[in-house]
């Protein structure tokens, strides 16, 4: 693969890197943060990449990594809950989905990620298996433990309203 097209992928793939940060990361600024170590890293990676046709499945993992990165560097842990409000709070965009959001985020960190590449980035269970480098049957499981607990947690907040 060549320079321009990693850079033509990248661009049309910025929709879905920005989903995925978001379904880590809780601010736009980490998100972008993220992105942007990803489009670098793959640069400079690119010899690394053996086959083409995994090309989005590898840059999906190389910003999985950042995300991961940020939230360590920046020790986060405890504080993610309260950041979580003040981002859902001054973004427009975010609240337009907080409801999705906050219910994917009440998931267990490896339910989250299958979620958001099986259903908001199309991949494949086979594709998803190779980015979380875990068995496409662990992915299937992830999957319809992540659908039972989201159907809970829905059903929950349609009682309160």
């Amino acid at each position: 693969m060549t320079k321009e097209e990693l850079g033509t992928l990248i661009l049309a793939s910025e929709r879905q890197f920005y989903a995925t940060a978001k379904t880590i990361l809780y601010s736009d600024h980490d998100c972008a943060d993220a992105i942007q170590e990803t489009i670098v890293k793959a640069f400079v990676k690119l010899p690394t990449l053996k086959k083409d046709a995994y090309a989005k499945t590898w840059l999906i993992r190389i910003l999985i990594n950042e995300c991961y990165n940020i939230l360590r560097k920046e020790n986060r842990q405890e504080l993610l809950k309260d950041r979580r409000k003040n981002c859902l709070n001054q973004t427009e965009e975010t609240t337009d989905y907080s409801e999705l959001y906050d219910t994917i985020h009440a998931l267990k960190e490896k339910l989250q990620i299958p979620v958001v590449l099986y259903y908001m980035e199309d991949f494949s269970i086979k594709e998803i298996a190779q980015i979380l480098h875990i068995s496409e049957g662990a992915v299937q499981k992830r999957l319809a433990r992540a659908r039972r607990e989201m159907k809970e947690e829905l059903q929950k907040r349609e009682a309160y309203i």
